[in-house]
């Protein structure tokens, strides 16, 4: 009997055995593919999962999350000649996990060669100008291509990331020395547009200084005329009236427009700069009957506005005045 007890038990830890053993919990983030005497039938997904041991195993344990795969530095020839370090890295997830698993016998070395050699046919097509300043022309065609090749595996590639471009010591001294060049160049041309510039506002200054200046010499040469012009038709009126005085009996007239000129003529000897003495070419006397006569002429003024009927005759041009007369 006890021998019976023993056998049962032993026949039902074996039994529990073997069904623990076809128990499969998946983690989070993994497929497995289960096989069934290693042929392929179905992906387990993360959770629990029951199959018959012996039967059925496990092939396969593939992650599903986006991984990163480095990829190494390497010495590419661009199509200048010119030979640079590169290095980069791409990010990829596996979609499939069957073909991931069946269709491709190692994921990441496929990746890595597929992603180096794609980098040097691309970067070998452009100049070392073109790789260093068109990263992203670069990283797209990469990601292009290299995800059309993984199609086929169940491989989505999502980025490619060239990381860096270490062009030799001597090309970046090379380029250091063009770019100081160009810079230079660029810095004389601004001075050289900057000194234009200024020439040309300088120029346009004087210009409209020249013409505002034009334009006040046209201004008071105008003026100058109109002031003659006036001084001209007072003159003539002076003149008109003299001559109508003359006309009308009064001597005084005349004497007062000749004194008028005499004194002028006189006024101008005196101020000019260069004369030391003044030289009179006619006796003094005749300034003062002149004087005399304007006299005359005044008193005969003021003597017809207060009504007196009494008049005197005039002197003489030329003529001395009277004794006792006194000039105003």
């Amino acid at each position: 009997m006890t021998t019976i007890l023993t056998t049962i038990l032993l026949i039902a830890l074996l039994v529990i055995l073997v069904l623990f053993s076809g128990i499969k919990i998946v983690r989070q983030g993994y497929h497995y593919t289960i096989e069934h005497f290693g042929r392929f039938t179905v992906v387990a997904r993360p959770g629990f999962n029951f199959y018959l041991p012996f039967f059925y195993r496990v092939g396969r344990k593939v992650n599903m999350m986006e991984q990163v795969l480095d990829i190494p530095g390497q010495e590419i020839i661009t199509k200048d000649n010119a030979m640079v370090a590169v290095d980069g890295v791409v990010f990829f997830q596996v979609l499939d996990a069957a073909k991931a698993a069946y269709e491709v016998s190692d994921l990441y070395t496929a990746i890595l060669q597929l992603s180096t050699t794609n980098l040097r046919t691309v970067m070998g097509s452009m100049d070392l100008d073109e790789t260093l300043s068109k990263r992203d022309e670069i990283n797209a065609r990469l990601l292009n291509v290299v995800d059309h090749a993984t199609e086929a595996w169940g491989v989505k590639i999502t980025r490619v990331e060239v990381r860096d471009i270490r062009p030799p010591a001597d090309i970046v001294n090379a380029m250091g020395r063009q770019m100081k060049a160009e810079r230079e160049k660029r810095a004389n041309i601004l001075e050289a547009e900057g000194m234009r510039a200024s020439a040309i506002l300088k120029a346009e200054g004087e210009k409209q200084s020249q013409i505002l200046q034009a334009e006040g010499t046209r201004e008071a040469a105008f003026r100058s005329a109109e002031a003659r012009e006036r001084a001209a038709q007072a003159e003539a009126t002076a003149t008109k009236l003299v001559s109508d005085a003359i006309e009308g009996g009064s001597s005084q007239a005349i004497n007062y427009f000749v004194a008028q000129k005499y004194v002028e003529a006189i006024g101008m000897f005196a101020r000019s700069p260069n004369a030391k003495t003044i030289l009179f070419p006619m006796e003094a006397s005749a300034l003062v009957g002149t004087l005399g006569g304007i006299g005359e002429l005044a008193k005969e003024a003021f003597g017809s506005g207060a009504g007196s009927t009494t008049s005197a005759r005039p002197p003489e041009p030329g003529a001395p005045p009277p004794r006792g007369t006194a000039l105003k």
